[in-house]
């Protein structure tokens, strides 16, 4: 399929810069993928909207604050540097990265760490990636609560402030590894969770730690040539038990957004849920059949992103497509910061 299938175009004024004063205070754009039937709700009343011994499954990944600020030790120009995961076997210190621009890293050139510490560019893996070696007084994950940067999208035209180190952390992160957040999550709070528990509704978990393979653009014409970078995911066995009994009382599977989606769907690649730790590179676009996940509740999603193409193979591209166009006539807050939509 082209890429450009999956383009729309969105008023900059609809991308949100802020987080709302409450979580569950966002707008819910509600879509049954049947019939295209589009209703307006709130993401508070969400209890309304599911039955006794359906299970919803949330993703406990934890954002690491995952940009820091450097200048050339010889030069002083001033690079930014972005964490992408560490690489296995070698320690905290050292990590895939993207620095920015690019172009100022030739050779193994030295960065001074702001405020302190050094960067030592490894290797050059070409397109902005490099491996990168942290020294740092202490340890490298004190140095990041303290200097590191919350990593919000580019699309948020500020700086991060404290705020954000609260509000682009979901309710239920746990585990540190992601470096973006799982935005769909960011809704929740005690009161929703609670008013779901008394309904029937049961919840488990997955860890799906969000990096290049969710956040990349797709730059290819046509969307098969798109390369997924791997991300790192654990579907427990007690979530694999809790889905199979909510099958078996007839409930249906709630993903709180595409990261829970991916991870459910990696771990049932030969036709049935697994307990699993591993990385996936999974792409689910148009055309693929889901095996797990029976209703998404979702945040809004770029142009060409493959978030947006696995929405439309859940929904259908036009269906998709329309409600999207519905939500910015009726003036929805886009992206990481915005309203959800709930596809059932």
């Amino acid at each position: 399929m082209r890429t450009d299938l999956f383009d729309y175009d969105l008023p900059q004024e609809l991308i949100a810069q802020q987080p709302l004063p409450q979580r569950d205070g966002a707008r819910m754009l509600v879509l049954d993928r049947k019939t295209g039937r589009v209703e307006h709700s709130r993401v508070k009343d969400l209890s309304q909207w599911l039955l006794p011994n359906d299970l919803m499954v949330v993703n406990r990944t934890k954002v690491i604050p995952a940009r820091l600020f450097a200048q050339k030790s010889e030069t002083g120009a001033k690079v930014e540097i972005f964490l992408l995961r560490p690489i296995a076997g070698t320690g905290p210190e050292e990590w895939e990265t993207l620095i920015s621009p690019a172009k100022r890293i030739k050779g193994i050139p030295i960065l001074d760490l702001r405020p302190k510490g050094k960067a030592v560019v490894m290797e050059n893996l070409g397109e902005g990636h490099f491996i990168t070696r942290f020294l740092v007084p202490g340890s490298f994950r004190s140095f990041l609560n303290k200097h590191g940067h919350v990593p919000l999208p580019p699309y948020i035209k500020r700086g991060d402030d404290a705020k954000d180190r609260v509000r682009y952390q979901t309710l239920f992160a746990q585990k540190e590894g992601s470096v973006a957040a799982p935005t769909a999550g960011l809704h929740f709070t005690q009161p929703l969770l609670n008013g779901l528990k008394k309904k029937g509704v049961r919840q488990a978990s997955v860890i799906l730690h969000v990096g290049l393979g969710t956040f990349l653009p797709v730059a290819t014409d046509e969307i098969e040539d798109h390369v997924m970078h791997p991300e790192r995911l654990e579907v427990p066995q007690a979530t694999v038990a809790q889905v199979q009994k909510t099958r078996a009382k007839n409930g249906r599977v709630i993903a709180i957004g595409t990261t829970v989606a991916r991870a459910l769907e990696s771990a049932s690649q030969d036709g049935k849920l697994k307990a699993i730790i591993d990385e996936t590179r999974l792409f689910i676009s148009p055309g693929y059949t889901f095996r797990e996940v029976d209703i998404l509740f979702t945040n809004f999603h770029q142009p060409r992103s493959t978030l947006l193409m696995m929405i439309c193979a859940f929904a259908g591209r036009e269906r998709v497509l329309a409600a999207y166009q519905e939500a910015i006539r009726e003036g929805y807050r886009f992206f990481s910061y915005g309203d959800a939509m709930l596809i059932l």
